[in-house]
């Protein structure tokens, strides 16, 4: 009896599966054919509703827009001759490098020490480990607002607790440098968090092999982190720089929120410089192009450090694992 029925399980199983490739052969050949194209279909709307208002951009700095003109006449590339020709454009850039150049660096160097202290395992490395995604969960510019009443100078409780030090009554935000120096501290308190766990996510994937082999050897802490450590890592804080200084390039929200760009213009970057020509002084036209300049600066930047990673990666390959 068994057997009878494993025997019949067997022909319904059998019959069950011609049945299938029967429905699959019935699937016509255009059908099949046009899967693929039917697939990519998400993503070339999503090209095409990034490239067209691009191309939008494009076309309106071929012109003078503005409030003041409702009927604008092309001008060719006189829009883009204006912005490389003012001190305000040269200025903005000098701000915008020092501001990416400086939030990077910092964020790079505490967030590789953060991960290398946190990859010792302990209780507290796992502790701190879930602290440390604190601030990537704040929006930027919440942030900036809440940095900005803690720098007040005379309700500040930054400046509260200096004062026991004699270093109250710092006018943190109210001078050139010093309006700098916070946005860029506030960036550095915000993203550093990105920067340790790609480094500490990298520390843990590195082979342990070459490192016991050093141990045995003798090899110190800094022979050992300077020789393996740092060369097999410098791929994944590559990622992180090209992550953090190319999103300090186009950074608006932390110097909008914190400085409006004040004192004066010392920390009015690029794209706080489009959004001034733009939408405070109705230059459409004349603001969409600082925007385009913008992105031709962010383009080219990624492109060199992007082939400076793979040139990193080939590196990093030939340390012996």
């Amino acid at each position: 009896m068994a057997e009878t029925t494993s025997f019949t399980e067997t022909g319904h199983g059998a019959a069950s599966r011609e049945e299938g490739a029967r429905q699959v052969r019935a699937v016509p050949r255009w059908r099949r054919g046009l899967r693929p194209y039917l697939l990519i279909v998400p993503a070339l709307l999503l090209t095409g509703g990034i490239l067209y208002p691009f191309g939008l951009g494009l076309y309106y700095t071929l012109f003078d827009f503005s409030a003041s003109k409702p009927r604008p006449d092309m001008v060719g590339f006189d829009n883009y001759r204006t912005v490389f020709t003012q001190d305000a454009f040269w200025n903005s850039a000098w701000v915008t490098v020092l501001y990416a150049v400086g939030a990077a660096a910092f964020e790079t160097v505490l967030g590789v020490a953060v991960a290398l202290l946190l990859h010792r395992s302990s209780v507290i490395g796992r502790v701190l480990e879930k602290i440390l995604i604190l601030p990537l969960m704040i929006a930027p510019v919440i942030a900036a607002i809440i940095w900005k009443l803690m720098l007040q100078p005379s309700v500040g409780v930054i400046n509260h607790l200096l004062k026991p030090f004699g270093l109250g009554g710092v006018q943190w935000t109210d001078t050139p440098t010093g309006a700098l120096l916070s946005s860029i501290a506030v960036d550095v308190w915000v993203y550093t968090p990105f920067v340790a766990i790609l480094a500490l996510a990298g520390l843990r994937s590195l082979p342990t092999s070459p490192f016991e082999a050093a141990a045995v050897d003798g090899a110190g802490w800094w022979y050992t982190f300077r020789r393996l450590t740092l060369p097999m890592l410098w791929p994944y804080v590559l990622v992180a720089v090209i992550f953090r200084f190319m999103d300090s390039l186009k950074v608006f929200d932390i110097i909008y929120a914190l400085t409006e760009g004040g004192p004066g213009d010392s920390t009015v970057v690029l794209q706080i410089r489009a959004y001034l020509e733009a939408i405070r002084f109705q230059r459409y036209s004349f603001g969409i192009s600082y925007t385009i300049v913008l992105w031709a600066v962010v383009y080219l930047a990624a492109m060199v450090l992007v082939r400076h990673l793979g040139r990193i990666q080939n590196r990093a390959a030939e340390v012996p694992k």
